[in-house]
């Protein structure tokens, strides 16, 4: 099993971040078995597609070539002229296939591995001058492996190539009778079908070699469980550090919450352990929302801010406490509570507009609180 520098062994599967860096790196899995395969094929094809365009092609430049007269041939520049002339019809012929192979040698070898570009992986590194290293590295055993892919591919193409021979030995003979031309087309059709077996031996080699790279890889980035640990460490942070994040949000989450006390219409109390602000405007909202809710010294700060901002305070524990344990801020009132809280807003906006006296003979309503409400409203004495 593959170990790192600190001899831990490295037998936990990479995390995305570590693929994400090794990629960054310029390490990723690649097989030079594959893009040859794929040229070589691609050639055949193309070949196959293009030959008679090739052949009429190169016949039409070869005898236009040797037809030369004595004015010609007497022209000091007529060299470099035909010489120009049959670079450029020459690359003309070999145009439809040599683009296609172009674009087949630039696409391959992202096909295993995707496409990356990275600085680093061009750096020097001076590790790799070191001859120790150099030595393990020739006998490692991707060294052997790729030791033992040499010896098969001079096996398979070697194998293939006596078939084909053998397959086309009464041909060779018979090209020596047959009149130029057709003797032209049947070695070009020899030549196609001789390529074509070839280029496909050398799948074999490229079906092994391509889940072998691509194991080879993610052996190498495999990590240790100490390596996981810290990567967890620096993704999440430290457990400290993530407290104290934790208790800073929870500051500015309550300062934003004491913010919106002043425009409550109403503090439900429990009377001293819970506080719920609540807000409630018929044009633009379908139920009252909670705008502020807290326990023990957050209520107390939440009813202290309400008397400076005369903000009504209504004793009712059972539903202080249902509202508490059942809504979270800026939610709106659970369906199952909309009759108690309504019972409190309606007896509130009846306060407003009438004197002291007024107030003192208004009867303060009960509140009554549904049955799947009760588990929250019971006091943990209660509770025990």
């Amino acid at each position: 099993m593959a170990e790192n520098e600190d001899g831990q062994e490295r037998s936990e599967e990479p995390t995305e971040k570590r693929k994400r860096e090794s990629k960054e790196k310029g390490q990723v899995p690649r097989s030079r078995d594959l893009t040859t395969m794929l040229l070589l094929l691609g050639s055949a094809a193309l070949l196959w597609i293009f030959g008679d365009f090739m052949l009429e092609g190169f016949e039409e430049l070869f005898n236009w070539s040797f037809k030369l007269d004595r004015i010609t041939l007497l022209d000091e520049k007529a060299p470099y002229i035909y010489l120009q002339k049959a670079l450029k019809q020459g690359l003309m012929i070999l145009s439809p296939v040599a683009i296609p192979l172009f674009f087949i040698a630039l696409v391959s070898p992202g096909l295993l591995g995707g496409w990356t570009f990275s600085g680093e992986a061009m750096t020097p590194k001076p590790e790799k001058l070191s001859p120790l290293k150099g030595i393990k590295r020739m006998f490692g055993v991707k060294s052997l492996v790729e030791l033992l892919k040499s010896i098969a591919k001079v096996l398979v193409v070697g194998a293939v190539s006596f078939f084909v021979f053998w397959i086309y030995k009464d041909d060779f003979f018979i090209l020596s009778t047959e009149p130029l031309r057709v003797a032209i087309v049947h070695a070009g059709s020899m030549f196609f079908w001789a390529f074509f077996y070839i280029s496909s031996a050398l799948g074999i080699i490229a079906a092994i070699d391509v889940p072998f790279q691509l194991w080879q890889h993610n052996k190498e980035i495999k990590m240790t469980k100490q390596e996981i640990k810290d990567e967890y460490k620096e993704t999440e942070g430290k457990p400290e550090v993530k407290g104290r994040i934790r208790q800073l949000q929870r500051q500015m989450a309550q300062a934003r919450m004491m913010e919106n006390v002043p425009e409550a219409d109403v503090v439900v109390t429990n009377p001293t352990h819970f506080s719920v602000a609540l807000k409630y405007d018929q044009l633009k909202m379908a139920a009252p929302i909670v705008v502020a809710k807290g326990t023990d010294l957050i209520a107390a700060r939440i009813r202290e801010l309400a008397q400076e901002n005369e903000i009504p305070i209504f004793e009712a524990p059972p539903l202080a406490r249902a509202l508490y344990h059942t809504t979270e801020i800026n939610d709106e009132v659970p369906a199952g509570l909309f009759v108690a809280v309504a019972q409190v807003l309606a007896y509130i906006f009846q306060l407003r507009g009438k004197n002291r006296y007024e107030q003192q003979s208004m009867a303060v309503p009960t509140i009554e609180i549904p049955e799947e409400f009760e588990q929250y409203t019971k006091q943990p004495e209660d509770a025990e």
